[in-house]
């Protein structure tokens, strides 16, 4: 079988104008960007009137391994298998990143017959969501340290200046730099850093922000940095907000492509789940649900962080009720998590299955705890055999949980009708009612210790009385009813990416609190996770080129 770039680029793709038009979205509605992409217009989305609203369907996984778990191609399958059994259904992902695009990862469109295209274009610039949101982001930054140049008022502490500078790249360097160097006309020298852009409060914003009226009041509350007697400076105190405003004009409105199978899909937005929320856009999951008869959307990385997060903030924030979870694991996947080496994957170790198996049931008690119904997808690769897959049958029928095999991967939307009308199945029979994992009133701490309790079975949290106390001085400026937006390895339930499995009893280290005023959370960050990522030993920018004809390679 070709790689998945060159089955992207052989795709029969139709005009974006077709695919809009099955949608009712009128021409004059669509800003195409080229034949195959296009931005829909805010004028159609704040007229948009539903019917019926659309059920929606959060596609979250295990915790990931090097072994792969598939969840963005489990998604586009789900949407094309939905689609093939006569459901209208709309598809809402986020927009990949450079950084892991060139690091690791790789492409993050999907893969083999389950993807969205264009996908080369979708993994690099795609429609410049995230320059512009680097751009407006960068330009707080520069009116920030303008505002000090000239004592403006009111005057910002040079030593209490929390807004950072992001970068849509992985560069470790980048991460404690000092700024201002070579005399009073370069500014004042100060310890500054880069964070990735995914992590930026402004990334965050767009993607939870209900239309531009919301967008704009958000960014105006944007803190940047404090007065000497400690008193909050915002992005509206330094006349920034206009302006940011102007270069997120376009990158608010939801970008429109296809899959291979030519259904349509959403692509809007892209904070990281292990760093930020982990969330397509708001204003794209509430249109695709107007427009839809099911939604499908995943959160990133295991659902101890996206489908933690998605829940409670985004659907906490946007008041959306989710109508089912499909949780995806792999053979490989669980084996890893019991103890087996990628190297021996392909060995069958039933020892190592069945102990893996326990992280699987640990996110499947998770999601319950949010009333959802749950259904396990089988992302099948071709060295699993009859017996493993068995053995993860046996394990979820003991839970209760109904499974689907899926080979979308080889056979797209065909090969994942099981999981589309288990799908259908569970919305249908829905009884028990969603809920959130904790009160708007609980104190932040307590958030923080709920979160790592009940979804990490965790002991306790660790961190230093500088920390409690930034805590209690938000409570008492009145932040205590955000949500908290948990930071850590993507890899474990707990803040050790080796601890695999279904670690219980360790000991959550809280080494630092952000606040996000205007994005509407606090976030904890937990462990060594680091908001600006390095690039590993050999990234996959090493492999990438042009070839003779000018097309990408590499970018799998």
């Amino acid at each position: 079988m070709a790689n998945d770039i060159e089955i992207a680029r052989a795709a029969k793709k139709r005009p974006i104008s077709e695919v809009a038009a099955r949608l009712g979205i009128p021409a004059e509605d669509i800003i195409p960007y080229g034949h195959d992409k296009a931005k829909v217009s805010a004028r159609f989305i704040k007229d948009l009137r539903p019917q019926n609203l659309g059920k929606l369907i959060l596609v979250t996984a295990i915790n990931p391994t090097a072994a792969g778990e598939g969840k963005t191609t489990t998604s586009v399958g789900l949407a094309d298998a939905l689609s093939r059994i006569g459901e209208k259904t709309m598809l809402c992902l986020r927009e990949p990143s450079l950084g892991p695009c060139f690091g690791m990862k790789g492409g993050a469109t999907g893969g083999g017959l389950s993807q969205v295209v264009p996908m080369d274009e979708i993994n690099l610039h795609f429609t410049g969501d995230f320059h512009a949101i680097t751009s407006a982001h960068n330009l707080l930054a520069a009116m920030v340290d303008n505002h000090i140049h000239w004592n403006h008022e009111p005057r910002i502490d040079p030593g209490r200046v929390t807004w950072r500078r992001v970068m849509d790249m992985n560069d470790r360097s980048l991460r404690n730099v000092v700024s201002g160097l070579g005399g009073p006309g370069n500014g004042s020298p100060s310890e500054t850093g880069f964070d990735i852009t995914v992590a930026s409060e402004v990334m965050a914003i767009l993607c939870l922000a209900k239309d531009a009226a919301d967008l704009e009041a958000r960014l105006a509350c944007i803190i940047v940095g404090y007065t000497r007697d400690r008193a909050a400076v915002t992005a509206a105190d330094i006349k920034a907000v206009g302006a940011m405003m102007v270069l997120l004009k376009d990158a608010m409105q939801p970008n429109l492509v296809q899959t291979l199978e030519n259904n349509p899909a959403f692509i809007h937005g892209g904070p990281f789940a292990n760093i930020a929320h982990g969330c397509n856009s708001v204003i794209a999951t509430r249109a695709a649900l107007y427009m839809a008869d099911y939604v499908v959307t995943e959160a990133g990385f295991g659902a101890d962080l996206g489908a933690e997060k998605f829940l409670n903030i985004k659907c906490r924030q946007a008041n959306l009720v989710p109508d089912a979870a499909v949780l995806v694991a792999t053979v490989r996947a669980l084996k890893m998590h019991g103890g087996l080496a990628k190297d021996d994957l392909a060995m069958v170790s039933y020892s190592a299955l069945e102990s893996g198996l326990a992280n699987l049931g640990r996110h499947i008690e998770n999601l319950r705890l949010f009333g959802l119904p749950v259904v396990v997808a089988i992302n099948r690769f071709t060295t699993d055999t009859s017996a493993e897959i068995t053995a993860i049958e046996s394990y979820c029928a003991k839970l209760g949980v109904p499974v689907a095999l899926c080979t979308h991967w080889a056979e797209g939307g065909r090969g994942a009708e099981a999981l589309a009308r288990a799908v259908t199945e569970l919305t249908a029979r829905r009884a028990e009612p969603f809920k959130l994992l904790y009160p708007d009133d609980m104190p932040l701490f307590d958030k923080i210790e709920t979160v790592a309790r009940r979804i990490y079975r965790a002991e306790r949290v660790e961190t230093t009385r500088a920390v409690l106390n930034q805590l209690k001085a938000w409570e008492a400026a009145g932040f205590g009813k955000l949500p908290v937006c948990m930071a850590k390895t993507q890899y474990s339930f707990s803040t050790d990416p080796a601890l695999l499995g279904a670690p219980e009893g360790h000991v959550v280290r809280l080494r630092e609190v952000r606040l996000s005023a205007g994005a509407g959370f606090v976030a904890a960050i937990c462990g060594d996770i680091m908001t600006m990522p390095g690039l590993p030993r050999h990234p996959a920018a090493e492999i990438m080129h042009l070839n003779a004809a000018g097309q990408i390679e590499g970018l799998n």
